[in-house]
């Protein structure tokens, strides 16, 4: 009796660069041995469990390499090691599942406890914190899972499953099958641990280079050489720029220079022209528009930007060798990360970036700005609740938040008042950490059931200013739904979101009350229904950057040989021709290259299309807290759906689907009531 012969040696097909090495495929002999097996055991099991016989057959030989033994190794294994459903694959699941959840705990916590110094204000930095923070101590994990077979007894016992099986099937799944499935997955690919470790290398370089290049804006000038910025005001790309931009806009006419300024510096990083030395120097004054520096020095350009980049595609390509069925970082990036097909995430990307609404609303903007637009109002901040200017703001934040330590006795506080009940938030406030971040700071954790989670922001000398407490409530956000994701989880590695979109949209819904968290009053009803323009204007233009990314990566795969200089000339290109498609004829200047400013784009691998993504959900999401009448409850619910797929988990938190069609919709209607607004 043979079974599926082809398919059999199909899934033992590895990458041609394998050949002569100890993965090798084991041989003919497989193929003669599955039908044996199948029949063996299914005599010795019963015909009930003869599906499961063959997929865990055909699993365990996609994988199987000749290094691994011969005949009758494969044999042995199969035999001892195959269970049968009922009490004991009960128990071998609980058992894996538990074993699982350890190594992922511990390796988190080691790999934070590796990053820490690196990534959070604990002092002045060493030399070694690089190279500890680059260390991934979980890298040969995988391959050591192959190696001592315990990886073997996984895919011959739980279904490995793809995307279209779980949008098929996953409605009418336990959270049991699910957390089998999310076992299995982990080992959807065979991969050494040598390129696993460049990428984690590669990753930590790149946060580095980014952490470090901080830009002191008090010696910004202009062309008299006249400073532009209050002193004493260092701002981290793109975050932090980005954010002056829109802030700029509270101080009307007198932001204008400064608003020109900064697109001009986003313009010269995303370019690779800003001088290395103005890099976190207070030292030197620096015209962005010229270039100049003052006192003269070295005018050589930054070029570390494009070489991270380049340092991190070639360490992806090094994992692309071991992944015949995922043969690229594009491809994992969408069918393993995201459980979507990258041509369905390019359609809704292009739809919000082509949607009709984008001049209609830019016409509404020049009409409450009385100028014509330029490039850096894709930033455009105005649809917002009125806030005080961003002086008034930092007061505010500095005079609650001094030091990390307010910002944690306040958390209590901001959950209820985000809607949460007291017992939830004082309990959730009371396992968050928070620490000092050296860049624009994150979220970590928890990395067990029952753990803690870490926020990390950054606070200046004279306390947190608004910026930092705007990210903060982000980062809070994420800690949150981590947190709430596993109290209580009957099947832990069931627990959390389909996605990084997800996660996002849940701290987006957080951050969406920053200045009301800070004291400020809520928006007017007038002010509330313009609300879907803001959502919308944001959308749009994180939507062009998404697919920047998305040209970006596909460039690389086409230029295989490209260098950093190479990169450095095809970027601002390819930014440039999704501005002239989507974004030129409303907002002006042919050829510009703001849509590459973004610093995922050299750290992220191919992230960015997970913010525009988390745009439309968080759009659902917050109107789903409307219609149940608040944020917190809901908030609570939807962090223990699950990590499900994209649209099932949408469906059960807010009836809908993932897609641009509710925002467009409701952003639709608000111009109605923008065009009667002042």
């Amino acid at each position: 009796m043979r079974f599926l012969p082809a398919l059999a040696l199909a899934l033992c097909a590895v990458p041609p660069i394998l050949a002569g090495t100890q993965l090798q495929p084991p041989g003919p002999w497989l193929d003669s041995s599955m039908g044996l097996l199948q029949a063996e055991l299914t005599a010795r099991f019963g015909p009930g469990q003869k599906l499961r016989i063959q997929r865990g057959l055909a699993q365990t030989a996609r994988f199987w390499r000749s290094g691994d033994g011969g005949a009758d190794v494969f044999e042995n294994f199969v035999r001892e090691e195959f269970v049968p459903a009922g009490p004991a694959l009960d128990a071998l699941s609980g058992r894996m599942e538990a074993i699982a959840l350890s190594l992922d705990g511990h390796l988190r916590e080691a790999r934070q406890d590796l990053k820490r110094d690196a990534e959070l204000d604990l002092g002045p930095p060493l030399a070694v914190d690089g190279l500890l923070a680059g260390f991934d101590p979980g890298a040969h994990l995988g391959e050591d899972g192959f190696g001592s077979k315990l990886a073997f007894a996984v895919l011959l016992n739980f279904p490995f499953t793809t995307v279209e099986e779980r949008v098929r099937d996953g409605g009418a799944w336990t959270a049991r099958q699910w957390a089998e499935a999310w076992l299995a997955e982990r080992f959807a690919r065979r991969v050494p641990g040598g390129p696993e470790q460049a990428v984690a290398e590669a990753g930590a370089a790149a946060q580095g280079y980014l952490a470090g290049c901080a830009l002191r804006m008090d010696h910004v000038v202009d062309g008299r050489g006249r400073p532009l910025f209050p002193p004493g005001l260092r701002l981290l790309p793109h975050w932090n720029l980005r954010e002056e931009i829109r802030a700029q806009y509270r101080e009307g006419k007198a932001g204008l220079p400064r608003q020109r300024a900064l697109q001009r510096i986003l313009e010269r990083i995303a370019a690779g022209t800003v001088p290395a030395v103005v890099l976190d120097n207070p030292g030197v004054d620096w015209n962005p528009s010229s270039n100049a520096v003052t006192p003269p020095g070295d005018p050589a350009p930054d070029d570390q930007r494009y070489r991270m980049l380049a340092r991190v595609f070639r360490a992806e390509r090094e994992v692309d060798a071991w992944c015949p069925a995922a043969p690229t970082r594009v491809f994992r990036s969408f069918q393993e990360g995201r459980q979507l097909p990258e041509a369905r995430v390019r359609r809704m990307l292009e739809t919000m970036c082509g949607s009709p609404l984008a001049p209609r609303v830019a016409a509404l903007i020049r009409r409450r700005l009385g100028r014509a637009l330029e490039p850096f109002d894709i930033w455009y901040d105005g649809f917002r609740a009125a806030s005080p200017p961003e002086a008034e703001l930092d007061a505010r934040a500095r005079q609650r938040y001094p030091a990390a330590a307010a910002y944690a006795r306040d958390l209590p506080r901001l959950l209820r008042q985000l809607g949460f009940d007291p017992e939830t938030a004082d309990r959730v406030a009371s396992r968050i950490d928070v620490a000092l971040a050296r860049d624009a700071g994150g979220a970590a954790g928890p990395l067990l059931p029952g753990g803690r989670a870490r926020l990390s922001t950054r606070i200046g000398p004279d306390g947190m200013d608004f910026k930092g407490f705007s990210i903060a409530v982000h980062q809070t956000g994420h800690c949150v739904q981590r947190l709430l994701a596993l109290d209580g989880a009957e099947h832990p590695l069931a627990a959390g979101v389909p996605g990084r979109a997800f996660a996002e949209a849940l701290a987006f819904t957080f951050q969406a009350r920053d200045q009301e968290l800070l004291g400020l009053p809520g928006p007017a009803p007038g002010q509330r229904a313009l609300e879907p323009l803001d959502a919308f204007w944001t959308a749009w233009e994180l939507s062009g950057v998404a697919l920047v990314d998305l040209a970006v990566w596909h460039w690389m795969y086409e230029h295989l040989d490209a260098g950093p200089g190479d990169l450095a000339r095809a970027v601002p290109a390819l930014a440039g021709a999704v501005w002239n498609r989507y974004y030129a004829p409303v907002l002006g200047q042919k050829d510009c290259a703001l849509l590459a400013c973004y610093s995922h784009l050299v750290s992220g691998r191919l992230d960015l299309p997970d913010y525009p993504l988390g745009r439309m959900i968080a759009f659902q999401l917050q109107a789903q807290a409307g219609r149940a009448g608040g944020l917190g409850g809901e908030f609570r619910r939807w962090a223990r759906l699950g990590r499900l797929t994209p649209d099932l988990w949408l469906q059960r938190a807010t009836g809908g689907v993932l897609g641009p069609g509710p925002l467009l919709e409701a952003a639709e209607a608000a111009l109605s009531a923008g065009a009667k607004a002042p």
